[in-house]
C-alpha cells in the first residue's frame, strides 16, 4: 500500500523518517514523505498530487490540520483514501478516514506498533468487535450494491438487532445475532434487516431493510470469429445474463483459446466488465472437448471442436444454459456458487 506521510515540524520529521525506515522492512506499506519547509508552496500546494497518487496518508500534525488539508477532496467512503493522524509527540496514531474501505483503521494499528503508539480507531462496528459489512464484503471481493443500506444495516448490527443473513455463497459474516436464512422470502418478523449475497437480480424481499452484496461468480467462456466488435459481445453478454436473471457485477472471469488471445473484441469485453481474461491452451481444451457438443468447423479452424463451453467449464461452476451463437459469437455460463 503505497503511503505518503507528511511533516510539518522537527519532531514531525524524525517520526516520518523513522516509519519510511521501518515500512521498508515490513512489506506492507511503502511510504514515501513530504516535509513541509522543504516543499515550494509547502504540502498544501501538492495536496491534489497526494490524493491522486497514494492510497494513504499520514499527517504527523494536529487533527485539525489534517481535516482542513483533506476538506476539499473528500467525496465518498468507498473512494476516500485512508487518513491517520499522528500527534507530534508520537503517542497517538488516530484513523482519522476510510477506517473500513481505504484500510485506515489497519493502518493506525500499524503505525502504533511501528512507534509505540496509541492507535485511536471510533469505528463503532470495531470497537465491539462485529465484522463491519463493507471489510466483509472487500474481504471477499463483493460488489456493494446499495451503500446507504449498508450503513443502516451495519447500525443495526452496532445495536445488537437481529439480523439475517442469505448467502449463496459459503462464508457467513460474524455477527452474535444472526439467523441464517435458507430463503430470503421467509423472514422472522423479528429480524429488523437483511444481508443478502446472490448475483441474483430480482430477488424479492418482503422488507425494504436489506442490503445486497454481489460476489464474483459468474464465469464466461467466449469463442468468436476474428475481428469480432465488442460492443457485440458485450451486447451478447448483458442480453444472456438478463435472461437468466444475473447480475453482470457478478461476472469474475472471461475465458477463451489462446488463438483469440488478442482479439479485440473480448479484451473490450473484459475491459467493460472489469474483469481478468483467462487463456486456456489447445490442450487444455482437448482434455475435455468430448463432454460437450463438437463443431468440425471449428476444429478445422483453430484445431479444437468448441471454446466456449470448455472454456467456461474449466473457469469453474455449474453450465447454466446451453451455448448461445449469435453472429458469429458462442458464449457458456457458468456460476460458483455455495447454494442456489
Amino acid at each position: 500500500m503505497k503511503i505518503a506521510c507528511v511533516s510539518f515540524t522537527q519532531r514531525g520529521k524524525e517520526i516520518g523518517n523513522k516509519l519510511v525506515k521501518l515500512s521498508s522492512r515490513a512489506n506492507r506499506y511503502t511510504i514515501y514523505h513530504f516535509i513541509n519547509n522543504e516543499i515550494n508552496g509547502g504540502v498544501k500546494s501538492i495536496m491534489p498530487y497526494l490524493v491522486k497518487e497514494y492510497e494513504g496518508l499520514i499527517f504527523i500534525s494536529a487533527t485539525g490540520i489534517a481535516v482542513r488539508f483533506m476538506k476539499p477532496y473528500i467525496r465518498d467512503k468507498t473512494q476516500d483514501p485512508a487518513v491517520v493522524v499522528v500527534d507530534d509527540g508520537g503517542k497517538f496514531a488516530i484513523s482519522l478516514l476510510s477506517g473500513h474501505i481505504g484500510g485506515a483503521n489497519e493502518l493506525a494499528q500499524w503505525v502504533g506498533s511501528t512507534l509505540k503508539a496509541i492507535p485511536v480507531i471510533t469505528t463503532a462496528s470495531d470497537n465491539r468487535d462485529i465484522e463491519s459489512i463493507d471489510l466483509f464484503a472487500i474481504k471477499n471481493n463483493y460488489h456493494m450494491e446499495n451503500k446507504d443500506s449498508i450503513k443502516e444495516i451495519t447500525a443495526m448490527m452496532v445495536n445488537g438487532s437481529k439480523v439475517g443473513f442469505y448467502s449463496e455463497m459459503e462464508e457467513i459474516i460474524d455477527y452474535d445475532n444472526l439467523t441464517i436464512l435458507s430463503n430470503p422470502k421467509d423472514i422472522d418478523p423479528s429480524i429488523e434487516g437483511i444481508i443478502i449475497v446472490s448475483s441474483k437480480t430480482g430477488i424479492k424481499i418482503p422488507s425494504n431493510k436489506y442490503c445486497l452484496l454481489i460476489p464474483k461468480n459468474i464465469n464466461i467462456g467466449i469463442g468468436c470469429r476474428k475481428n469480432v466488435e465488442g460492443k457485440r459481445i458485450i451486447e451478447l453478454i448483458e442480453n444472456t445474463l438478463g435472461r437468466l436473471s444475473l447480475s453482470p457485477k457478478g461476472i469474475k472471469t472471461i475465458g477463451t483459446v489462446e488463438v483469440k488471445r488478442g482479439e479485440t473484441g473480448i479484451i473490450e469485453a473484459c475491459n467493460y466488465f472489469n474483469c481478468p481474461l483467462k487463456i486456456f491452451s489447445l490442450e487444455e481444451i482437448k482434455e475435455i472437448e468430448d463432454k460437450f457438443p463438437k463443431s468440425h468447423f471449428v476444429k478445422e479452424t483453430i484445431g479444437v471442436y468448441s471454446v466456449s463451453e470448455p472454456s467456461a467449464y474449466l473457469l469453474g461452476g455449474k453450465m447454466l444454459a446451453a451455448k448461445i451463437k449469435k453472429d458469429g459469437i458462442t458464449l457458456s455460463i457458468a456460476k460458483e456458487a455455495y447454494k442456489e
